[in-house]
Order: structure tokens, then sequence, then C-alpha cells
């Protein structure tokens, strides 16, 4: 009995390595996205803040994610030219991530460099990891069948997850060991291992199977009928930021450590959101999408409402479990969100589609994500997270709306 047990152990885990295989390509591109935008762009503001530099000053750091919200500009190129060498997309995803593996190189000299240079530096890193991704996503429209993308998606969330703890908890926090040089070009290292696997994808044999796309007839078009949604989407994202991005700054004038700001931010926020990606395609596959999403968006609202009565109250205990109650919520969003996306994509360019109902809506967020610190500074942490609550509310409410329409309109309403 106890052989017969253990074979039967034995092929369970066999059957879901099996299982898991096709999800490792996108997995590793996704811990190089999470890595490198939570290297570059991470740990930094926490760091000057922590050094007394102003909040509006600190703002400004976020323009290093401002090719995230911009590939929409060159996404069609994407769609429409294939380069010289491998699949179609797999050729834009190995150009893209190349390119940031040699500008991450590049940068790992430059500890001494004029600050403007390694900011140029960084946000042309940025926009090769960006534009691999939207080829990546693109890639996943067109090859991965619908009821197997929440499976991606959680893989992918997983990834980014992981990634963010080695670009923010890991390499950041061995700084001091490692210095400049070293942990840039650790980075570089883990993004040129991790492309390894998306270049064995069967991308021509594969494609087709993400489902019949709908048919729009111009980027005109396209943009009109999506217009709602990227509407929604960066209404979402900018209220999510503004409730939830600047906390980690409130928790320093709490007067919480470095240490401990930096362990939340880059250990337990990623390590939360990895078991919550593993969670949430299952949950909602039992709940349906649009519930999950309100159960997600009312624990974020709580967090939020904890976090104006810690300020209020000068307490830092109460205020790291705002934070963490707004990491766990918040990880019920994740995959919900992200498949409709995908959903939404299901285009004849896909690139072009994800692009602007991602990075589109990411732009239109970035005053938002850019002027938060400075409308902190100016109302005080009390007042500007009670704002923020209403503006959360109804831009989750209109994001739920749209999902539930798009699932009526596929007859997979819940």
């Amino acid at each position: 009995m106890t052989g017969s047990a253990g074979l039967a152990v034995g092929a369970r885990v066999v059957d879901t390595l099996a299982a898991l295989r096709p999800l490792a390509p996108f997995f590793c591109l996704s811990v190089t996205f999470g890595a490198t935008l939570g290297f570059l762009s991470g740990g930094a503001p926490l760091i000057l803040r922590a050094r007394g530099v102003e909040l509006a000053e600190v703002g400004l750091l976020q323009l290093i994610n401002l090719p995230v919200g911009l590939t929409f500009l060159w996404a069609p190129l994407l769609d429409r030219l294939r380069l010289p060498f491998l699949a179609h997309r797999i050729g834009w995803i190995a150009a893209a991530q190349g390119a940031a593996i040699l500008l991450l190189a590049t940068l790992s000299f430059g500890e001494h460099w004029p600050l403007p240079a390694l900011l140029a530096l960084a946000i042309a890193a940025c926009a090769c990891v960006a534009t691999m991704d939207i080829a990546l996503e693109a890639l996943v429209v067109e090859t991965v069948p619908a009821a197997q993308r929440a499976s991606v998606a959680s893989a992918k969330l997983c990834g980014a997850s992981l990634g963010g703890i080695l670009g923010v908890g890991v390499l950041v926090g061995a700084y001091d060991s490692l210095g400049w040089r070293g942990a840039v070009l650790a980075c570089a290292a883990l993004d040129a291992l991790c492309l390894l696997p998306i270049l064995g994808y069967p991308e021509a044999r594969r494609r087709g199977a993400g489902g019949r796309p709908e048919r729009w007839s111009g980027s005109l078009a396209r943009l009109r009928l999506l217009a709602g949604r990227v509407l929604a989407l960066g209404a979402y994202f900018a209220a999510s930021y503004l409730l939830a991005g600047p906390n980690t700054l409130a928790l320093l004038d709490l007067g919480v450590p470095l240490a401990q700001v930096g362990f939340l931010t880059g250990t337990v926020l990623p390590a939360v959101n990895l078991v919550m990606a593993l969670a949430a395609g299952g949950l909602a596959a039992r709940f349906g999408t649009v519930r999950l999403i309100a159960a997600g968006a009312l624990g974020v609202l709580a967090s939020g409402a904890l976090m104006a009565a810690a300020c209020a109250a000068g307490s830092a205990d109460l205020g790291v479990a705002a934070t963490i109650l707004n990491f766990v919520a918040g990880g019920f969003l994740g995959v919900p969100v992200f498949n409709m996306i995908y959903r939404w994509a299901q285009g004849p360019k896909p690139a072009t589609d994800y692009a602007l109902l991602f990075g589109a809506a990411f732009f239109a967020a970035m005053p938002l994500r850019v002027a938060a610190p400075a409308l902190a500074g100016w109302i005080g942490w009390p007042g500007y997270f009670a704002a923020t609550l209403p503006l959360y509310a109804a831009a989750v409410a209109w994001l739920a709306v749209a999902v539930a329409r798009t699932l009526r309109a596929d007859g997979a309403a819940r």
C-alpha cells in the first residue's frame, strides 16, 4: 500500500509538472519584468525619501515607468513588422529583451555618471522591457485558448511578484554587499537566463488557438470601440495608485524604519501577490469574476480607511496593518483584471490592442502618480487617504460594470 501510494503521489507530481511546463515561458519573462522595473524604480523613492528628499521630488521618479504607458505609440510596429529571425512575436521578445540586457550592462558602469544620463538609460531599459511585455501579451492572445488564459495570467502575476522580490527585496537589500555594478549586472544576468524558455515556444503551431478575433477595421475604429474600456481601466489604475501607491511613503513619515518598509515592499508585497495570483484563478471560477473584483475592492477600501485612521493617530503599527491588508485585498484583483484585458485585446492586432488597453490606461494615470506625493504633502496624509476612498469606489464600480457587460455579451455572466 505504501509503495502504491508513493507511486500515485509521484504520478500526480509528474502530471502537475507537465501541466505547468507550458506556463514556464510566460512565468520566466514576467520574472524579468518585475525584477527590472522593481530594481530600477521600486527602491529609489524609499531611499531618497529616507534621506530627506521632498515628496514632490520623489514623485518625479515615477517617470522611469513612463515607457510602460507609452507602448501604444510603437505597438503597431510590432503587429505590422516581423523581424528576420525567429517567429513573429518571439522575434520581438528576443530583440527587446536583448536590448534591455545591453542597456543594463552599460548602466552597470555608470555609478558615478550624471543623474540625467542614468535616468535616460533606466528609461530606455524600461522601454525595452515594456516592448517585450506587449509582444508577450500578443503571443498570449494569439496562441493561448481563452479557457487557459486565467492560468497564464496567474503565472505572469506570480512571475512578476517573484521578480519584485528579486529586484527589490534581494538586489536592493543586498546592495551594500553587491555594489552598483554587481546589482545591475545580476539583474541583466537574470533577464538573459529568463529569456531562454520562450525561444522554444511553438508559436507557429499554436497560432490561432487564441480564438477568432473581433473584426475591426482601422486603428481609429478600434480605438473608438476600445475607448470606454481604456477609460475604465485608466480610472481604475489611477485610483488604485492614489489609494495604495503612497502607502510606503506614509509609513516612513509615521516613523517606520526604512529597512522595515523595504521588507514590506520588496518581500511581503510580492509574496502576497504571488499567493493571491495562485488562488485568484480558482476563486474567480468558483465565485465569479465580478464578485471577486467587488470583494477585493471592499478590502482595499477598508485598508484605505484604516490608513487614514493610522495617519490621524500617528500609529505606525496600524499603518503597517493597513498596508498589509491593502496587499492582500489588492491581490484579488490582478488575475481577473488582466484576464479581461486579454479578452478585450482579442482583435486582429493584439499588441496594439493590449498597448491601448494597458499602456494608454497606465499613461492616463501618470499625472496623478507623479502628483500624489505632492498632494499628500499639501493636505496631509489623513486628508489625502480619506479623499481617495470615494474616487477608488467610483473607479472600481465603473470597471466592474464594463467587465460584467463583456461577460454577458460572451454568455459567460455568473
